[in-house]
Protein backbone atom coordinates (compact mmCIF):
# COMPACT_ATOMS: atom_id res chain seq x y z
CA UNK A 1 0.00 0.00 0.00
CA UNK A 2 1.53 3.43 -0.97
CA UNK A 3 2.12 5.76 1.90
CA UNK A 4 0.77 8.93 1.85
CA UNK A 5 2.66 11.79 2.31
CA UNK A 6 2.19 13.32 6.22
CA UNK A 7 0.32 16.94 6.38
CA UNK A 8 2.66 18.63 9.15
CA UNK A 9 0.69 21.95 10.12
CA UNK A 10 2.65 24.59 10.41
CA UNK A 11 3.86 26.36 13.43
CA UNK A 12 5.63 29.24 12.98
CA UNK A 13 2.71 31.77 12.96
CA UNK A 14 5.38 34.32 13.51
CA UNK A 15 7.12 34.07 10.46
CA UNK A 16 3.91 33.99 8.50
CA UNK A 17 2.14 36.26 9.95
CA UNK A 18 5.13 38.96 9.11
CA UNK A 19 4.97 37.36 5.42
CA UNK A 20 1.52 38.56 5.01
CA UNK A 21 1.60 41.55 6.72
CA UNK A 22 4.43 42.25 4.33
CA UNK A 23 2.31 41.97 1.10
CA UNK A 24 -0.29 43.98 2.61
CA UNK A 25 1.92 46.45 3.20
CA UNK A 26 3.67 46.55 0.09
CA UNK A 27 0.48 46.76 -1.53
CA UNK A 28 -0.73 50.14 0.22
CA UNK A 29 2.63 51.73 -0.42
CA UNK A 30 2.29 50.98 -4.29
CA UNK A 31 -0.91 52.70 -4.10
CA UNK A 32 -0.13 55.82 -2.08
CA UNK A 33 -1.93 54.51 0.92
CA UNK A 34 -0.81 54.73 4.53
CA UNK A 35 0.79 51.55 5.96
CA UNK A 36 1.61 53.07 9.20
CA UNK A 37 -0.25 51.93 12.71
CA UNK A 38 -2.84 50.20 10.72
CA UNK A 39 -2.43 46.70 11.69
CA UNK A 40 -1.76 45.57 15.41
CA UNK A 41 2.06 44.32 15.72
CA UNK A 42 2.41 40.29 15.02
CA UNK A 43 3.98 39.29 18.62
CA UNK A 44 -0.17 40.53 19.63
CA UNK A 45 -1.75 38.45 16.82
CA UNK A 46 0.50 35.39 17.32
CA UNK A 47 -0.81 35.63 20.74
CA UNK A 48 -4.14 34.67 19.48
CA UNK A 49 -3.51 31.99 17.15
CA UNK A 50 -1.41 29.94 20.08
CA UNK A 51 -4.71 29.96 21.88
CA UNK A 52 -7.41 29.73 19.35
CA UNK A 53 -7.30 26.20 18.80
CA UNK A 54 -8.32 25.51 22.31
CA UNK A 55 -10.89 28.06 22.52
CA UNK A 56 -12.81 27.04 18.90
CA UNK A 57 -12.40 22.94 20.07
CA UNK A 58 -15.18 23.48 22.19
CA UNK A 59 -17.50 24.60 19.30
CA UNK A 60 -19.82 21.35 17.87
CA UNK A 61 -18.54 20.49 14.31
CA UNK A 62 -21.56 21.15 12.92
CA UNK A 63 -22.05 24.84 14.41
CA UNK A 64 -18.26 25.62 13.10
CA UNK A 65 -19.33 24.76 9.80
CA UNK A 66 -22.17 27.85 9.68
CA UNK A 67 -19.91 30.52 11.90
CA UNK A 68 -18.93 32.27 9.11
CA UNK A 69 -18.21 35.14 11.12
CA UNK A 70 -15.62 33.14 13.57
CA UNK A 71 -13.91 32.70 10.08
CA UNK A 72 -14.03 36.66 9.34
CA UNK A 73 -12.78 36.84 13.61
CA UNK A 74 -9.80 34.77 12.53
CA UNK A 75 -9.00 36.92 9.76
CA UNK A 76 -9.24 40.07 11.22
CA UNK A 77 -6.80 38.69 13.48
CA UNK A 78 -4.66 37.39 11.12
CA UNK A 79 -4.11 41.08 9.03
CA UNK A 80 -3.74 42.77 12.47
CA UNK A 81 -6.68 44.58 12.61
CA UNK A 82 -7.75 43.78 16.00
CA UNK A 83 -11.02 46.14 15.82
CA UNK A 84 -12.17 44.68 12.80
CA UNK A 85 -12.35 40.97 14.17
CA UNK A 86 -13.94 42.10 17.54
CA UNK A 87 -16.59 43.58 15.35
CA UNK A 88 -17.04 39.93 13.66
CA UNK A 89 -17.01 38.24 17.15
CA UNK A 90 -19.79 40.19 18.58
CA UNK A 91 -21.50 40.01 15.31
CA UNK A 92 -21.34 35.92 15.40
CA UNK A 93 -22.04 36.02 19.78
CA UNK A 94 -25.98 38.00 18.16
CA UNK A 95 -25.93 35.26 15.41
CA UNK A 96 -25.68 33.01 17.94
CA UNK A 97 -28.50 34.24 20.81
CA UNK A 98 -30.55 34.58 18.09
CA UNK A 99 -30.55 31.07 16.43
CA UNK A 100 -30.91 30.01 20.38
CA UNK A 101 -34.21 32.20 20.72
CA UNK A 102 -36.04 30.64 17.37
CA UNK A 103 -35.51 27.35 18.64
CA UNK A 104 -36.67 27.92 22.10
CA UNK A 105 -39.37 30.03 22.13
CA UNK A 106 -39.57 33.34 20.16
CA UNK A 107 -42.75 34.68 21.80
CA UNK A 108 -42.18 33.94 25.20
CA UNK A 109 -38.40 35.97 24.55
CA UNK A 110 -40.79 38.83 23.14
CA UNK A 111 -43.16 38.86 26.07
CA UNK A 112 -40.01 38.78 28.23
CA UNK A 113 -37.43 41.44 26.78
CA UNK A 114 -39.55 43.93 25.13
CA UNK A 115 -42.66 45.85 26.35
CA UNK A 116 -45.30 48.32 25.05
CA UNK A 117 -45.95 49.51 21.36
CA UNK A 118 -42.92 47.57 20.90
CA UNK A 119 -43.60 44.66 21.45
CA UNK A 120 -46.77 44.94 19.02
CA UNK A 121 -45.32 45.09 16.48
CA UNK A 122 -42.90 42.23 16.71
CA UNK A 123 -44.23 38.80 15.20
CA UNK A 124 -42.40 36.43 13.39
CA UNK A 125 -38.47 35.24 13.36
CA UNK A 126 -37.80 37.89 10.90
CA UNK A 127 -38.52 40.64 13.25
CA UNK A 128 -35.57 39.55 15.90
CA UNK A 129 -33.27 42.23 13.84
CA UNK A 130 -35.68 44.79 15.06
CA UNK A 131 -34.50 43.92 18.46
CA UNK A 132 -31.24 45.66 19.90
CA UNK A 133 -28.43 43.89 21.13
CA UNK A 134 -29.04 45.38 24.86
CA UNK A 135 -32.54 43.82 25.11
CA UNK A 136 -31.49 40.59 23.21
CA UNK A 137 -29.42 39.85 25.86
CA UNK A 138 -31.41 40.72 28.55
CA UNK A 139 -34.36 39.07 27.12
CA UNK A 140 -32.37 35.68 26.61
CA UNK A 141 -30.65 36.03 30.40
CA UNK A 142 -34.39 36.57 31.86
CA UNK A 143 -35.63 33.16 29.82
CA UNK A 144 -32.70 31.54 31.05
CA UNK A 145 -30.86 30.98 27.85
CA UNK A 146 -27.70 32.87 28.82
CA UNK A 147 -26.45 32.85 32.52
CA UNK A 148 -26.87 36.23 34.88
CA UNK A 149 -22.64 36.17 34.94
CA UNK A 150 -22.72 35.48 31.52
CA UNK A 151 -24.82 38.63 30.47
CA UNK A 152 -22.81 40.56 32.61
CA UNK A 153 -19.54 39.59 30.38
CA UNK A 154 -21.52 40.00 27.27
CA UNK A 155 -22.13 43.54 28.67
CA UNK A 156 -18.92 44.40 28.86
CA UNK A 157 -17.73 43.08 25.37
CA UNK A 158 -20.60 45.09 23.68
CA UNK A 159 -19.07 48.33 25.38
CA UNK A 160 -15.58 47.08 24.41
CA UNK A 161 -16.98 46.54 21.01
CA UNK A 162 -18.55 50.28 20.77
CA UNK A 163 -15.60 52.15 22.13
CA UNK A 164 -12.89 50.05 20.41
CA UNK A 165 -13.79 47.97 17.93
CA UNK A 166 -14.34 48.82 14.09
CA UNK A 167 -18.17 50.11 14.59
CA UNK A 168 -16.59 53.50 15.31
CA UNK A 169 -13.62 55.63 14.72
CA UNK A 170 -10.96 54.88 17.56
CA UNK A 171 -7.45 54.76 18.75
CA UNK A 172 -8.08 52.24 21.35
CA UNK A 173 -5.58 49.45 21.53
CA UNK A 174 -6.90 45.77 21.94
CA UNK A 175 -4.01 43.28 22.96
CA UNK A 176 -4.38 39.82 21.96
CA UNK A 177 -4.80 38.30 25.28
CA UNK A 178 -8.08 40.35 25.19
CA UNK A 179 -9.16 39.43 22.27
CA UNK A 180 -8.73 35.35 22.79
CA UNK A 181 -10.61 36.06 26.02
CA UNK A 182 -13.57 37.88 24.63
CA UNK A 183 -13.80 34.96 21.98
CA UNK A 184 -13.50 32.69 25.43
CA UNK A 185 -16.34 33.99 26.65
CA UNK A 186 -18.51 34.16 23.80
CA UNK A 187 -17.96 29.87 23.44
CA UNK A 188 -18.72 29.31 26.94
CA UNK A 189 -21.41 31.50 27.39
CA UNK A 190 -22.96 31.69 23.96
CA UNK A 191 -21.95 29.47 21.86
CA UNK A 192 -21.39 25.89 23.09
CA UNK A 193 -23.61 26.76 26.21
CA UNK A 194 -25.71 23.52 27.00
CA UNK A 195 -29.58 25.08 27.65
CA UNK A 196 -29.98 23.57 31.36
CA UNK A 197 -32.69 21.32 32.60
CA UNK A 198 -34.48 23.90 33.97
CA UNK A 199 -35.07 26.19 30.97
CA UNK A 200 -35.91 23.14 28.80
CA UNK A 201 -38.65 22.26 31.23
CA UNK A 202 -39.72 25.59 30.57
CA UNK A 203 -39.73 25.28 26.56
CA UNK A 204 -41.78 21.99 27.31
CA UNK A 205 -44.16 23.78 29.51
CA UNK A 206 -44.79 26.26 27.11
CA UNK A 207 -45.19 23.66 24.04
CA UNK A 208 -47.35 21.59 25.97
CA UNK A 209 -50.25 24.76 26.89
CA UNK A 210 -50.38 25.86 23.02
CA UNK A 211 -50.82 22.38 22.01
CA UNK A 212 -52.29 19.92 24.75
CA UNK A 213 -54.88 20.10 27.32
CA UNK A 214 -53.45 20.03 30.84
CA UNK A 215 -56.54 18.40 33.06
CA UNK A 216 -56.70 19.97 36.75
CA UNK A 217 -54.84 16.86 38.05
CA UNK A 218 -52.14 17.24 35.84
CA UNK A 219 -51.76 21.41 36.57
CA UNK A 220 -51.45 20.15 40.17
CA UNK A 221 -48.54 17.51 39.14
CA UNK A 222 -46.89 20.32 37.00
CA UNK A 223 -47.26 22.94 40.21
CA UNK A 224 -44.42 20.64 41.67
CA UNK A 225 -42.06 21.89 39.00
CA UNK A 226 -42.70 25.28 40.04
CA UNK A 227 -40.91 25.20 43.61
CA UNK A 228 -37.91 24.22 41.63
CA UNK A 229 -37.87 27.70 39.96
CA UNK A 230 -35.90 30.73 41.16
CA UNK A 231 -37.98 34.03 42.02
CA UNK A 232 -36.75 35.48 38.19
CA UNK A 233 -38.09 32.35 36.50
CA UNK A 234 -41.28 32.44 38.36
CA UNK A 235 -41.84 36.32 37.63
CA UNK A 236 -40.92 35.54 33.55
CA UNK A 237 -42.84 32.38 33.35
CA UNK A 238 -45.84 34.18 34.48
CA UNK A 239 -45.12 36.78 32.62
CA UNK A 240 -45.01 34.57 29.20
CA UNK A 241 -48.52 33.67 30.55
CA UNK A 242 -49.43 36.92 30.53
CA UNK A 243 -48.41 37.16 27.10
CA UNK A 244 -49.95 33.86 25.48
CA UNK A 245 -53.66 35.13 27.32
CA UNK A 246 -53.97 38.51 26.13
CA UNK A 247 -52.77 37.46 22.36
CA UNK A 248 -56.23 37.80 20.17
CA UNK A 249 -55.60 34.76 18.62
CA UNK A 250 -54.90 32.52 21.61
CA UNK A 251 -57.34 29.67 21.58
CA UNK A 252 -60.00 28.69 23.89
CA UNK A 253 -57.84 25.82 25.34
CA UNK A 254 -54.54 26.99 25.80
CA UNK A 255 -56.69 29.88 27.98
CA UNK A 256 -58.69 27.18 29.93
CA UNK A 257 -54.61 25.86 29.89
CA UNK A 258 -53.62 29.14 31.85
CA UNK A 259 -56.46 29.39 33.95
CA UNK A 260 -55.66 25.92 35.67
CA UNK A 261 -52.00 26.99 36.58
CA UNK A 262 -51.79 30.49 37.27
CA UNK A 263 -53.83 30.34 40.67
CA UNK A 264 -50.88 27.81 41.01
CA UNK A 265 -48.02 29.76 40.96
CA UNK A 266 -49.58 33.42 41.71
CA UNK A 267 -48.11 33.07 45.11
CA UNK A 268 -44.42 32.99 44.26
CA UNK A 269 -45.09 35.90 41.77
CA UNK A 270 -43.08 39.56 43.31
CA UNK A 271 -44.99 42.49 43.59
CA UNK A 272 -43.02 44.95 40.77
CA UNK A 273 -44.31 41.64 38.69
CA UNK A 274 -48.11 41.75 39.50
CA UNK A 275 -47.88 45.36 39.24
CA UNK A 276 -46.56 45.12 35.54
CA UNK A 277 -49.58 43.16 34.85
CA UNK A 278 -52.20 46.69 35.88
CA UNK A 279 -49.84 48.49 34.15
CA UNK A 280 -50.22 46.58 31.01
CA UNK A 281 -53.97 46.27 31.94
CA UNK A 282 -53.72 50.23 31.11
CA UNK A 283 -52.13 50.51 28.10
CA UNK A 284 -54.03 48.51 26.40
CA UNK A 285 -57.00 50.46 27.53
CA UNK A 286 -54.73 53.94 26.55
CA UNK A 287 -54.03 51.97 23.31
CA UNK A 288 -58.07 51.26 22.55
CA UNK A 289 -57.19 47.77 21.89
CA UNK A 290 -60.14 46.23 23.36
CA UNK A 291 -59.63 42.40 23.14
CA UNK A 292 -56.21 42.74 24.77
CA UNK A 293 -57.46 44.69 27.82
CA UNK A 294 -60.83 42.52 27.72
CA UNK A 295 -57.85 39.34 28.17
CA UNK A 296 -55.75 41.12 30.07
CA UNK A 297 -58.67 41.82 32.96
CA UNK A 298 -59.54 37.94 32.70
CA UNK A 299 -56.21 37.04 33.84
CA UNK A 300 -56.03 39.56 36.55
CA UNK A 301 -59.75 38.53 37.67
CA UNK A 302 -58.35 35.13 37.74
CA UNK A 303 -56.50 35.65 40.70
CA UNK A 304 -58.12 38.13 42.10
CA UNK A 305 -55.36 40.58 41.21
CA UNK A 306 -57.65 43.23 39.77
CA UNK A 307 -55.89 45.74 42.63
CA UNK A 308 -53.00 45.93 40.60
CA UNK A 309 -54.92 47.85 38.17
CA UNK A 310 -53.33 51.46 39.06
CA UNK A 311 -55.93 53.97 40.21
CA UNK A 312 -54.72 56.98 38.03
CA UNK A 313 -54.31 55.15 34.50
CA UNK A 314 -51.73 58.49 34.29
CA UNK A 315 -49.18 55.64 35.05
CA UNK A 316 -49.67 54.26 31.75
CA UNK A 317 -48.31 57.86 30.23
CA UNK A 318 -45.60 57.78 32.82
CA UNK A 319 -44.45 54.32 32.04
CA UNK A 320 -44.10 55.24 28.28
CA UNK A 321 -42.44 58.23 28.88
CA UNK A 322 -39.87 55.73 31.30
CA UNK A 323 -39.49 53.53 28.45
CA UNK A 324 -38.89 56.03 25.56
CA UNK A 325 -35.82 57.44 27.54
CA UNK A 326 -34.55 54.06 28.76
CA UNK A 327 -34.58 53.42 24.84
CA UNK A 328 -33.08 56.47 23.92
CA UNK A 329 -30.64 56.15 26.92
CA UNK A 330 -29.42 52.69 25.85
CA UNK A 331 -29.15 52.88 22.17
CA UNK A 332 -26.05 54.34 19.86
CA UNK A 333 -27.35 58.05 19.51
CA UNK A 334 -27.87 58.25 23.46
CA UNK A 335 -26.03 62.29 23.72
CA UNK A 336 -28.50 63.44 21.07
CA UNK A 337 -32.04 61.64 21.32
CA UNK A 338 -31.56 61.79 25.24
CA UNK A 339 -32.43 64.92 26.62
CA UNK A 340 -35.99 65.53 24.87
CA UNK A 341 -36.82 62.18 26.36
CA UNK A 342 -35.77 63.24 29.47
CA UNK A 343 -37.97 66.85 29.51
CA UNK A 344 -40.86 64.91 28.26
CA UNK A 345 -40.45 62.60 31.69
CA UNK A 346 -39.96 65.28 33.73
CA UNK A 347 -43.17 67.34 32.33
CA UNK A 348 -45.27 63.95 32.76
CA UNK A 349 -44.52 63.54 36.14
CA UNK A 350 -44.81 67.14 37.17
CA UNK A 351 -43.53 69.55 39.91
CA UNK A 352 -42.93 68.10 42.48
CA UNK A 353 -42.98 64.14 40.75
CA UNK A 354 -46.35 62.99 41.67
CA UNK A 355 -46.50 59.32 41.18
CA UNK A 356 -48.64 55.71 41.11
CA UNK A 357 -47.69 53.59 43.68
CA UNK A 358 -47.32 50.67 40.82
CA UNK A 359 -45.02 53.08 38.87
CA UNK A 360 -42.79 54.38 41.83
CA UNK A 361 -39.78 51.65 42.08
CA UNK A 362 -39.55 51.56 38.26
CA UNK A 363 -39.01 55.53 37.81
CA UNK A 364 -35.92 55.20 40.58
CA UNK A 365 -34.40 52.77 38.78
CA UNK A 366 -34.56 54.14 35.71
CA UNK A 367 -33.79 57.68 37.21
CA UNK A 368 -30.65 55.88 38.65
CA UNK A 369 -29.87 54.39 35.44
CA UNK A 370 -29.71 57.45 33.06
CA UNK A 371 -27.77 59.41 35.70
CA UNK A 372 -24.95 56.92 36.47
CA UNK A 373 -24.29 57.46 32.44
CA UNK A 374 -24.07 54.35 29.93
CA UNK A 375 -19.78 54.24 30.68
CA UNK A 376 -18.94 56.16 27.87
CA UNK A 377 -19.59 59.74 28.67
CA UNK A 378 -22.30 61.94 30.18
CA UNK A 379 -25.26 63.59 28.47
CA UNK A 380 -24.82 66.81 29.82
CA UNK A 381 -27.67 68.61 28.60
CA UNK A 382 -29.95 65.71 30.77
CA UNK A 383 -28.19 65.85 33.98
CA UNK A 384 -29.37 69.04 35.61
CA UNK A 385 -33.14 67.21 34.81
CA UNK A 386 -31.91 63.83 36.25
CA UNK A 387 -30.09 65.76 39.17
CA UNK A 388 -33.59 67.74 39.81
CA UNK A 389 -35.80 64.68 39.77
CA UNK A 390 -33.66 63.03 41.84
CA UNK A 391 -33.40 65.71 44.62
CA UNK A 392 -37.19 65.45 44.55
CA UNK A 393 -37.54 61.94 45.77
CA UNK A 394 -39.18 60.91 48.58
CA UNK A 395 -38.01 59.19 51.53
CA UNK A 396 -39.62 55.90 50.43
CA UNK A 397 -38.15 56.40 46.84
CA UNK A 398 -34.55 57.70 48.15
CA UNK A 399 -34.38 54.15 49.66
CA UNK A 400 -35.11 52.03 46.45
CA UNK A 401 -32.03 54.92 45.10
CA UNK A 402 -29.90 53.54 47.51
CA UNK A 403 -30.55 49.78 46.82
CA UNK A 404 -30.43 50.29 43.22
CA UNK A 405 -27.24 48.74 42.72
CA UNK A 406 -28.89 45.15 43.32
CA UNK A 407 -30.95 45.51 40.18
CA UNK A 408 -28.87 43.83 37.28
CA UNK A 409 -29.29 47.46 34.93
CA UNK A 410 -27.23 49.11 37.05
CA UNK A 411 -25.07 46.90 38.73
CA UNK A 412 -23.71 45.88 35.33
CA UNK A 413 -23.00 49.14 34.51
CA UNK A 414 -20.78 49.53 38.08
CA UNK A 415 -17.95 47.68 36.15
CA UNK A 416 -17.14 51.47 34.62
CA UNK A 417 -15.15 53.52 36.44
CA UNK A 418 -17.53 56.50 35.62
CA UNK A 419 -20.81 54.72 36.10
CA UNK A 420 -19.32 53.82 39.52
CA UNK A 421 -18.48 57.45 39.89
CA UNK A 422 -21.65 58.64 39.14
CA UNK A 423 -23.63 56.21 41.70
CA UNK A 424 -21.48 57.75 44.20
CA UNK A 425 -22.73 61.22 43.24
CA UNK A 426 -25.91 59.85 43.18
CA UNK A 427 -25.95 58.33 46.75
CA UNK A 428 -24.98 62.23 47.99
CA UNK A 429 -28.00 63.41 46.21
CA UNK A 430 -30.20 61.67 48.15
CA UNK A 431 -28.25 60.80 51.11
CA UNK A 432 -30.67 63.75 52.14
CA UNK A 433 -33.55 62.50 51.88
CA UNK A 434 -33.38 59.11 53.50
CA UNK A 435 -35.23 58.89 57.22
CA UNK A 436 -34.63 55.38 57.66
CA UNK A 437 -31.36 54.63 60.32
CA UNK A 438 -30.75 51.40 58.66
CA UNK A 439 -30.49 52.93 55.18
CA UNK A 440 -28.21 55.46 56.59
CA UNK A 441 -26.03 52.83 58.00
CA UNK A 442 -25.97 50.80 54.53
CA UNK A 443 -24.68 54.34 53.20
CA UNK A 444 -21.82 54.82 55.20
CA UNK A 445 -20.83 51.40 54.16
CA UNK A 446 -21.34 51.97 50.64
CA UNK A 447 -19.16 54.99 51.02
CA UNK A 448 -16.45 53.18 52.52
CA UNK A 449 -16.80 50.30 49.99
CA UNK A 450 -13.31 50.14 48.47
CA UNK A 451 -13.61 47.17 45.86
CA UNK A 452 -15.48 47.71 42.61
CA UNK A 453 -19.41 48.73 43.28
CA UNK A 454 -20.18 45.72 40.78
CA UNK A 455 -19.26 43.63 43.82
CA UNK A 456 -21.58 45.33 46.03
CA UNK A 457 -24.52 42.85 45.62
CA UNK A 458 -22.04 40.06 46.27
CA UNK A 459 -20.69 41.46 49.51
CA UNK A 460 -21.39 39.63 52.37
CA UNK A 461 -22.07 42.59 54.97
CA UNK A 462 -23.83 44.31 52.30
CA UNK A 463 -26.03 41.74 51.41
CA UNK A 464 -27.22 40.85 55.50
CA UNK A 465 -27.88 44.47 55.03
CA UNK A 466 -29.85 44.61 52.45
CA UNK A 467 -31.45 41.30 53.31
CA UNK A 468 -32.74 43.42 56.80
CA UNK A 469 -34.00 45.82 54.31
CA UNK A 470 -35.99 43.96 51.99
CA UNK A 471 -39.57 45.23 54.02
CA UNK A 472 -38.33 49.04 52.51
CA UNK A 473 -38.92 47.75 49.03
CA UNK A 474 -42.77 46.97 49.02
Amino acid sequence: MENKPEIIKQANYDLQLREFEGGLIDFLEQHNLPSDNIFVNVPERVKVFKNLESVISQIDRKEKEQSLYLSKFIAGVASGLFDAALNYLWDETIIQIRKRVVQYDLEYFYDNAVSGDKRKRLRDESDLNKVDDYDLIKGAKEIGLISELGAKHLEYINYMRNWASAAHPNQNAITGLQLISWLETCVNEVISLPISNQTTKIKQLLAGIKTSSISSQEAQEIAVFFTNLTQEQVNNLVSGFFGIYTKPDTNSQTLQNINRLLPLIWNRVDEDTRDTFGLKYGNFVAANYQHEKKLSREFLQIVNGESYIPNDLRGVEIETSINNLLTAHRGMNNFYNEPSFAKQLQRVVGDPPKLPKQISKKYVLALVEVFITNGNGITMAAQPIYISLLSQLDSHQANVAVLSFNDSKVSDKLQHSLCARKFRAMIELVKPIVTSPPVKELIEKIEKFSSNLDNLKNDKSIKNSVDSLRILLK
